[in-house]
C-alpha cells in the first residue's frame, strides 16, 4: 500500500508543485494550507510523513509540529520541515518544536524526494526479529547527521579495545556506497559490504562473511563498504543487513558497528540490540536538539538486550560560538557528555597522508586519550 504523505504549506503553488511530484513516485498525497487544517487531518488520517511549511498565518509550523508530537496518537509521525527560513536559529526552532529533518527552499526535487524516501524508509519499513540472545557484545557508533565522525570513532574505537583485550575485533562499516575506510586506510576491494549484501539472505554464513573480512596490522578485522554511489542501492537491504549482524554476534566477542545516522533502513532494530550505543554530536545547537530528538526516538524503542548508552562530544573546529561540554549536557537531561573530544585537525591530515588510524599518529595525543578512556569504560562492561 502506498505511503500516505500530508504535505502542509499556505502557498497553493508550492502544495500542487509538491504534491505532482511525489505522486509521480507512488505516494498518496493530501494537502493542507493552515496549521489548523494540518493539525485536523494529521488526527484523523495518521499520515506516514508530513511535510511541513513553518511561515503560516495565525498557527504557524512550529505550532503544528508541537501539537502532533503532544498527541500520543500522532506524536511518531515523521515530520520534515521545508521552509524558506534559513537561520541556524530557525533550524534550532524546528528541531526543538518536533522537527526530524529541515530543508530550506528552493531544493532540487531530487534532494527534497530523498529526504523523504530516508525519512519514510526508516519509520515504515517492516524488519525481521534478531535472536535475543547473542555471544559478542555490539557497540554500534552513531549520530543524528553525516559529517560528525561517526566512521572516525568506530574504527579507532576497534583498534583501542583491542589494544585493551589483545583480541582480534570485528568493525563494521554498515554505509554502502558511503564508505570512507577504504581511502582512509588505503586498502584496495573495499566491497565486502555490497558482496555480502547480494547474496541470498540465507548464503549469509560465518564462513562466507569471514571471507569478505580484511584483516589488518592493528589487530582488527574490516568489512568496509565502497565509497562508489551505485552501491547506495544495498540500503534497501535490511533483513540482509540485520543476517549479517546476527551472524557476526554468534562468532565474535565484541563487534564495532559504524551504523551511521538515522536514515539507515533498520536503524531502529539495529539499535535495539545494542549492547552499548555511543551517540555523538557537536557543540552546534542545532545539532544538539538533533540529538536530543534521537536519543528520544531510540529510547522510545524497547531495547532486546541490556543496554548503555552515552554521548560523545566531537568538536572539529576551535571556535567561541560552539557549546561546551556542560552545556551540551544541560541540553541532554538524564544523557550528559560522557568524553569530548578535541578538535585535531594536524592530526587528521597527518593521518590521511600516511593511511593510518587516527589514533595511531599519536598515541599519546589528546584523541588517542580520549578514545582510550572510552575503550577502558565500554571493556569494563563487557566484563561485567
Amino acid at each position: 500500500m502506498p505511503e500516505k504523505i500530508l504535505i502542509v504549506d499556505d502557498d497553493l503553488e508550492t502544495l500542487r508543485l509538491i504534491g505532482v511530484m511525489l505522486q509521480r513516485q507512488g505516494f498518496t498525497i493530501s494537502a493542507a494550507n493552515t496549521g489548523e487544517l494540518a493539525i485536523s487531518m494529521a488526527k484523523k488520517e495518521l499520515p506516514d510523513l508530513i511535510v511541513l511549511d513553518i511561515m503560516m498565518p495565525i498557527v504557524d509550523g512550529y505550532r503544528v509540529a508541537r501539537e502532533i508530537r503532544n498527541d500520543p496518537a500522532t506524536a511518531q509521525i515523521p515530520i520534515l520541515m521545508f521552509t524558506a527560513k534559513s537561520q541556524v536559529d530557525d533550524k534550532v526552532a524546528g528541531y526543538d518544536a518536533g522537527a526530524d529533518d529541515y530543508l530550506t527552499k528552493p531544493v532540487h526535487p531530487a534532494e527534497l524526494s530523498a529526504h523523504v524516501k530516508s525519512l519514510l524508509a526508516r519509520s515504515t519499513r517492516p524488519l525481521p526479529a534478531i535472536p535475543e540472545k547473542s555471544n559478542g557484545f555490539i557497540i554500534g557508533v552513531t549520530g543524528c547527521k553525516g559529517g560528525l565522525g561517526v566512521s572516525t570513532l568506530a574504527l579507532n574505537l576497534a583498534i583501542g579495545i583491542n589494544a585493551i583485550t589483545k583480541e582480534e575485533s570485528f568493525a563494521v562499516e554498515l554505509k554502502p556506497g558511503m564508505g570512507s575506510w577504504r581511502v582512509e586506510l588505503d586498502i584496495a576491494d573495499s566491497h565486502s559490504l555490497e558482496k555480502l549484501l547480494a547474496l541470498p539472505t540465507a548464503d549469509i554464513t560465518s564462513e562466507v562473511v569471514d571471507k569478505h573480512a580484511v584483516h589488518t596490522s592493528f589487530g582488527v578485522r574490516l568489512l568496509m563498504a565502497s565509497n562508489k554511489t551505485r552501491q547506495i542501492q544495498f540500503l534497501e537491504s535490511a533483513e540482509k543487513t540485520l543476517k549479517l549482524i546476527e551472524t557476526l554476534s554468534l562468532d565474535n566477542p565484541l563487534i564495532v558497528l559504524d551504523i551511521g545516522d538515522p536514515y539507515l533502513p533498520g536503524y531502529d532494530e539495529i539499535c535495539s540490540i545494542c549492547n552499548q550505543l555511543l551517540i555523538l554530536t557537536d557543540g552546534f545547537p542545532a545539532t544538539v536538539l538533533r540529538t536530543r530528538r534521537l536519543l528520544g526516538n531510540i529510547q522510545f524503542e524497547p531495547a532486546k538486550t541490556s543496554r548503555n548508552i552515552d554521548v560523545v562530544l566531537y568538536n572539529h573546529i576551535r571556535s567561541d560560538l560552539l557549546l561546551t561540554a556542560e552545556q551540551v549536557s544541560k541540553m541532554l537531561p538524564g544523557n550528559p557528555v560522557r568524553v569530548m573530544f578535541p578538535p585535531v585537525p594536524e592530526q587528521i591530515f597527518q593521518a590521511n597522508q600516511k593511511y593510518i588510524p587516527l589514533i595511531k599518529i599519536q598515541p599519546d595525543g589528546l584523541y588517542a586519550q580520549q578514545v582510550n578512556e572510552l575503550s577502558k569504560l565500554i571493556t569494563a562492561r563487557v566484563g561485567a
